[in-house]
């Protein structure tokens, strides 16, 4: 070699014709090859800045449409929980000699208000602050009103100081004249006077409820004394317009004196408040007759007394007002004896002074309260939560009443100065408690998590728990999780392992494939066709884990011991499906027929009537089962893929040195390749768990949508997804439901924020402790 480098002639002669015989400089392209050289590297360098550029702008793209989406979910939330406020709009004085005032009533644009009192009524217009006219209550003479209190909508009783009792109503009447303002006429409607107490005294305490059994009277006739009056006109052909009356008196054994009365809107039942803080609880008979059903205590202290009573919309809920300044709710439940009786339900904040007014929300489980110092306070029956201190009135409040959109309070202090307040509470069934813990909701034996958003009366309590929702979740969410992990991981383990590189290049791409499948395909399949299916071989399914590793087993066994060593020879390694394909369809077959076999033998020949029976259990079509199912099929292909990839792209150094260390091909698997590949399986699971979580379809139509709170995989359930696609679209648009199915959205929205967040977090550690391998 050194030879031929010093030969004459030989050293540079290439580079001393490139050069033109000019020195001995280094070999160099032709100045056009240059040129194009720097033209092509320009272009590159330009190609690559705009992918650089797109691939940054599209990023970015996505974030800033995420934080949007974000920002548009968090606005439809927010007045969710925007604290409630109210605004004194006006104040003035009534007219000293009106009389004092009994009762208020006020039209839904809180423009016009009707203010009884012991000499007649007043209509009051609520934007100037002055009396439109003044009326007497027809049909009463000359006589003075002592006493009176609602019965419903604009309806009032009224006690005379006569001892009878007459019914009246304020009626507003709306027009629209040729210059197009909204007018607002008062009227009064009386009924005729109705004879209670025979012997003439004043009727301090009344009150009455018109429905199908007539008008209902209950007054207070005497220190413990009740009178009930029911009157109904007849409605015969021969007696229409007959009025027959029936009056039942009723002595109560209390201690103090009757202090407050209450009727139910359907007349079933009277309640009355005492002097020594007791409850009353009378049962009124379609004969007209009182019965005490229950006396109780409803105050703590020993020395308060009862100073309110009133109902809530749909008379399930009791409110309860004393001396103390003391508020509390009460319903009717079973003991458990199985027997009616009232039971706390809420203690409100209390007044500072004693309670002196009530009123309820014609719209919801709200009411409002006044006391002696002129404060009052907006509440929730169903949260018990005190919502709002109003712009207090100048003295004690005599009346007050809940404007019928519950957006005013109109009240009337001792001094006879009106007051307007407006209040703006658009969410008031709304708090923290309400949609994350264990409500006592009306008609329940105990506080649970509901959700039931709509009901068949205009009376009905809104139930928005999500917690049921969160739960059906989860719930859907571990049940796919238990059926695609399992079958994923070791399909993606046998797949990049163990499988013949043949068979590997079909089976990969047909699982993928299943990917693209649209959930509501899964779906409809599932619910119309999956569920009948499996509601009859549930016990097979059941055998199926037991049965089919069993038959494998035996399989490998028959064959490495007694299939001949020719017929062995022509499976090559790794194509073992061939033989388990077979295996696992018979023992589906062989599990299906010993279920129904077992179903006949031990459970009666009906194993739904068994689970019932024995269990406690009831059998829903579609359920659980079904939803683990068709949602795992759905979760399978994304687990599988990305696991697949992650144990195939380990480093081949690390089973070339294990397996020349001793290990056999499943040691060296388990041990070396799945350590290593284990953020990416992380990886893969944490984004299966979060496709679970947001699947909509597949559980909208293969499970029953109930809101129940029950592990049992026999039962439906109801997830945030499926409850977003199903009442959104009837949500009133700026509701309280349509709200808090953004909130929904925004929980969906921090569950996978999380989730991907964790799984990311948890990937980089194990990535950190397997990157020197």
């Amino acid at each position: 070699m050194s030879q031929i480098s010093e030969a004459p002639g030989n050293h540079g002669s290439l580079e001393n014709d490139n050069a033109g015989g000019e020195g001995s400089g280094p070999l160099l392209p032709p100045p056009s090859v240059i040129n194009l050289t720097e033209k092509s590297l320009a272009i590159r360098l330009r190609r690559d800045a705009l992918a650089r550029h797109t691939v940054t702008f599209g990023g970015m793209a996505v974030i800033c449409s995420i934080l949007a989406i974000l920002f548009v979910i968090v606005a439809e939330v927010y007045p969710l929980f925007k604290k409630p406020t109210s605004r004194h709009l006006l104040a003035f004085n009534l007219p000293k000699d009106a009389g004092k005032p009994l009762a208020t009533a006020v039209d839904e644009y809180r423009e016009t208000a009707v203010i009884f009192t012991t000499s007649g009524a007043l209509m009051a217009d609520l934007k100037k602050g002055t009396i439109i006219k003044r009326a007497s209550i027809p049909g009463i003479g000359g006589t003075s009103v002592v006493s009176a209190s609602s019965s419903g909508k604009d309806s009032f009783i009224l006690g005379l100081a006569n001892g009878r009792a007459v019914t009246v109503r304020a009626q507003f009447n709306v027009s629209y004249p040729q210059d197009g303002q909204r007018k607002v006429e008062p009227e009064i409607d009386a009924g005729e006077p109705v004879v209670v107490d025979e012997s003439g005294a004043p009727l301090n305490l009344t009150h009455s409820v018109e429905g199908e059994r007539g008008l209902v009277i209950v007054a207070a006739t005497g220190p413990d004394e009740l009178t009930l009056l029911t009157v109904k006109k007849s409605k015969s052909l021969v007696d229409d317009g007959k009025t027959q009356t029936v009056a039942t008196r009723l002595s109560i054994p209390i201690e103090g004196v009757i202090s407050e009365l209450e009727l139910d809107s359907r007349g079933e039942e009277a309640l009355a408040g005492t002097s020594k803080g007791e409850v009353v609880r009378l049962n009124i008979g379609d004969d007209g007759s009182l019965q005490i059903a229950e006396m109780i205590k409803a105050v703590s202290s020993q020395n308060a007394r009862i100073t309110v009573l009133g109902n809530l919309l749909g008379d399930r809920t009791l409110i309860v007002g004393d001396s103390n300044g003391g508020v509390s709710s009460w319903q009717i439940v079973k003991d458990k004896s199985n027997q009616l009786r009232l039971a706390k339900i809420h203690d409100f904040t209390p007044h500072s002074r004693a309670v002196t007014a009530f009123s309820p929300s014609l719209r919801n489980k709200g009411f409002v309260t006044a006391d002696e110092s002129g404060e009052v306070f907006v509440r929730y029956g169903t949260s018990g939560e005190t919502l709002l201190r109003a712009d207090s009135a100048q003295g004690p409040v005599v009346t007050l009443t809940m404007a019928p959109k519950s957006d005013g309070i109109v009240c009337v202090d001792e001094k006879g100065s009106l007051h307007h307040i407006e209040v703006v509470n658009p969410h008031p069934e709304i708090t923290i408690a309400t949609l994350f813990k264990k409500m006592w909701y009306e008609g329940y034996e105990k506080p649970e998590y509901v959700w039931q958003s709509t009901g068949g009366t205009d009376d009905f309590e809104p139930k928005l728990s999500l917690v049921p929702l969160i739960f059906g979740t989860l719930k859907g969410t571990l049940y796919a999780m238990l059926f695609a992990i399992p079958l994923s991981l070791l399909a993606a383990l046998y797949t990049s392992q163990f499988m013949h590189p043949s068979v590997r290049s079909f089976v990969k791409p047909a699982v993928e494939v299943m990917a693209a499948l649209p959930s509501v395909v899964l779906g409809f399949i599932a619910g119309l066709w999956l569920a009948p299916i499996m509601e009859k071989a549930t016990p097979g399914f059941f055998l199926l884990p037991i049965v089919a590793p069993a038959m494998i087993l035996a399989a490998a066994f028959a064959w490495k011991t007694l299939a001949p060593l020719r017929l062995r020879s022509r499976i090559m390694s790794g194509m073992e499906i061939v033989i388990l394909v077979p295996t696992l369809i018979a023992a589906g077959i062989l599990s299906f027929w010993m279920g129904g076999l077992l179903e006949w033998s031990f459970l009666g020949g009906d194993y739904r009537q068994w689970v019932r029976e024995a269990m406690g259990l009831t059998y829903d079509q579609r359920n659980s089962l079904v939803v683990g199912l068709a949602m795992g099929f759905a979760v399978i292909p994304i687990i599988f893929t990305i696991t697949e990839d992650s144990l195939a792209n380990i480093p081949p150094h690390l089973r070339a040195g294990s397996l020349a260390l001793g290990a056999t091909p499943w040691q060296t698997a388990i041990r070396v390749i799945l350590p290593a590949a284990s953020p990416g399986i992380f990886s893969a699971i944490m984004i299966g768990f979060g496709r679970a979580v947001g699947e909509t379809m597949i559980v909208l139509m293969a499970t029953g949508n109930t809101p129940v709170m029950d592990w049992s995989v026999f039962n439906g359930f109801r997830a945030l997804s499926a409850n977003i696609a199903v009442e959104l679209p009837e949500a009133p648009e700026q509701g309280t439901l349509y709200r808090v199915l953004f909130l929904a959205a925004l929980l969906l929205f921090m569950m996978t924020f999380f989730v991907n967040t964790l799984a990311e977090i948890v990937r980089l550690r194990l990535r950190k402790r397997y990157s020197s391998l």
